[in-house]
């Protein structure tokens, strides 16, 4: 191999277009999410009702503001580093507040102890990844690169 072969990720653009494409697959799912909510006001209070959430009638809208306005502004770069830090702490207390897998018995109630471990762990990933971004910040191809 000649010695000036570079490796793809080592170049700066790969790097802004992959920091870009991140921002772009980690908002998505708060996207639908959110909207899901959004047509489903009653039944998402509802729901967090069951879980004990504390005064579920607001919480519905902490939730939808959350997930619609705060992906927004990362997908396009306005104070990025902020606001996945914000998501980060959001989806960790999604994760202990809508996934408690430990309120399962494994022996006895395996798809529930199963479903809720997987989404608590898949939270905890999704964390990760906006918590990196917080770390790194957007790339240039952002609104605001000060992040």
């Amino acid at each position: 191999m000649p010695s000036d072969t570079v490796h793809t990720l080592d170049r700066p653009a790969n790097l802004d277009a992959g920091l870009l494409l991140a921002r772009v697959m980690l908002s998505a799912l708060f996207l639908v999410s959110g909207y899901f909510k959004l047509v489903a006001v009653e039944r998402t209070a509802g729901y967090f009702g069951s879980l004990g959430l504390p005064m579920p009638n607001v919480m519905v809208w902490v939730a939808i503001l959350a997930e619609l306005g705060l992906p927004v502004l990362l997908l396009l770069g306005i104070r990025a580093r902020w606001v996945a830090l914000a998501l980060c702490l959001f989806t960790l207390v999604t994760a202990a507040t809508g996934h408690r897998f430990w309120g399962f018995d494994s022996a006895t109630q395996f798809p529930q102890y199963i479903a809720n471990l997987t989404q608590f762990l898949k939270n905890l990933g999704i964390a990760g990844g906006f918590l990196l971004l917080g770390l790194v910040g957007p790339g240039r191809f952002a609104l605001d690169r000060r992040g």
